[in-house]
């Protein structure tokens, strides 16, 4: 299993970013992925899920209306579309794979298994 997440970067308040996880070992209709972040000296936090059969999709309220979570099961991916960025979105984003659930997907770090290692979102003017 191997998941490597590219296309962050530095961008304006206001601007927008499309994050991408390419998963490698496992097919996306077989598991959850989750969107995480970690700004410095904070906790991991979940951002966002996509369930791997239903599709149905979790956002966190801080970025509800502002991300969107897709997939191409083509490419083997996921996507993180950020637009409205601020300031506050400041961290290292990073993917991960749970097994999928029948209730649904999960933004708990805990409940991942396998993670990527990462790409740096910075929101600066």
């Amino acid at each position: 299993v191997q998941l490597v997440e590219s296309g962050g970067g530095l961008v304006q308040p206001g601007g927008s970013l499309r994050l991408s996880c390419e998963a490698s070992g496992f097919t996306l209709d077989a598991s959850n992925i989750g969107w995480f972040r970690q700004a410095p000296g904070k906790e991991r936090e979940g951002v966002s899920c996509i369930h791997g059969r239903a599709g149905t999709t979790y956002y966190v309220d801080s970025v509800k209306g502002r991300f969107t979570i897709s997939r191409d099961n083509a490419k083997n991916t996921v996507y993180l579309q950020m637009n409205s960025l601020k300031p506050e979105d400041t961290a290292v984003y990073s993917c991960a794979v749970e097994p999928v659930r029948a209730w649904g997907c999960s933004v708990v770090p805990g409940s991942y298994d396998y993670w990527g290692q990462g790409t740096q979102v910075t929101v600066s003017s």
